[in-house]
């Protein structure tokens, strides 16, 4: 079964009974687990109960069919359904994923959890087309996204935020769902009995974040200063920044200087069509949008969202040295004439 991404949430809440085995997979790894432990409290309380859960390795599946077998079939001394959980998978494991699924555990529930996988996955297609089985994708959320996350936490854990510091924290804390939930329990944490979030107090607690921003990536390769790009995109890989983060952020940013490019060279001006974007830019990089937006032609805005489309499926293949090819496209498109 293929969850679609507006089914994603309504199956989070109700999963389907029918499914025995579900693979929760893609580049955000802190999404990855967050979903996987929203998933297991359908089954167990305690994600790390010795007696309900079992945890094995893609390794020892691959090498021991049986185990997983041997382990979904386990009564519990306790009582009730069991979970079974398989780390860090890939597609050696296919073969005995599908041989499993031939007659699954009524009982057990089996999350699987892995990285990036692309269309040509065995293990991928088996749980795209399985009836008994799910395959449920975690793609790094997009500004809008992430400013609705953002929101919604503050919200429910009784806070109000300024629209100016979600789009703050929204455009700085892109790349992985862990690092976003830990920024935002810092915030909470720094703010203490006060409830009310501005720009200034997001700046102060998550300043250090903002400094070494996608933010700081993608304005150094608008304005074709390959020195800094390729500095600050040192400084993400650091951080463990997935690529394809990267890759996104300037397919956005240079998407949007192509809309306010067009409304331009159709007669309006610069602040009526930035004024469309949504969410604007941030008040910073204002003036830095606005100089690029006038520099850089349509048919070249154009050629490089072709060529970042380009790099993001040669980096979705498999054997692919995503590093050296994102910092080949980082300094081209620092160099390339507006």
């Amino acid at each position: 079964m293929k969850i679609q991404p507006r089914q994603i949430e309504q199956f989070l809440k109700n999963p389907d009974p029918a499914v025995r085995a579900i693979l929760v997979y893609g580049p955000d790894r802190g999404l990855v687990q967050e979903r996987i432990r929203t998933l297991a409290r359908h089954v167990v309380e305690d994600f790390n109960d010795p007696f309900n859960v079992s945890v094995l390795s893609g390794t020892t599946v691959a090498e021991d069919e049986a185990r997983l077998d041997d382990e979904a079939r386990a009564i519990s001394m306790m009582g009730g359904a069991r979970l079974v959980r398989i780390e860090d998978a890939d597609e050696k494991i296919a073969t005995a994923i599908k041989n499993y699924l031939k007659g699954p555990a009524d009982q057990t529930l089996v999350l699987i959890e892995a990285g990036e996988l692309t269309t040509r996955s065995n293990l991928r297609k088996t749980f795209e087309s399985g009836k008994n089985c799910a395959a449920l994708p975690c793609y790094v959320e997009d500004e809008r996204d992430l400013a609705t996350l953002i929101r919604g936490i503050f919200s429910d854990s009784g806070f109000r935020i300024a629209p100016d510091a979600v789009a703050y924290l929204a455009a700085n804390l892109q790349g992985d769902r862990r690092r976003v939930r830990n920024e935002i329990d810092k915030l909470m944490l720094y703010m203490g009995e006060d409830k009310s979030i501005d720009l200034e107090a997001a700046q102060a607690c998550c300043g250090e974040a903002g400094e070494s921003s996608i933010d700081t990536l993608v304005y150094s390769v608008g304005e074709r200063n390959a020195e800094a790009a390729l500095g600050a995109l040192g400084k993400l890989i650091e951080e463990g920044v997935p690529f394809i983060v990267v890759l996104r952020a300037l397919q956005t940013h240079f998407r949007r200087l192509h809309l306010v490019k067009s409304v331009i060279s159709e007669g309006g001006s610069v602040d009526e069509a930035m004024a469309r974007l949504q969410p604007p830019v941030f008040f910073k990089f204002q003036q830095p949008f606005k100089g690029q937006a006038s520099r850089w032609t349509l048919d070249t805005l154009e050629t490089i969202l072709r060529r970042l489309g380009d790099v993001e499926a040669q980096c979705k293949r498999t054997g692919t040295p995503v590093e050296t090819l994102c910092a080949q496209t980082v300094l081209g498109l620092s160099r390339m004439p507006y």
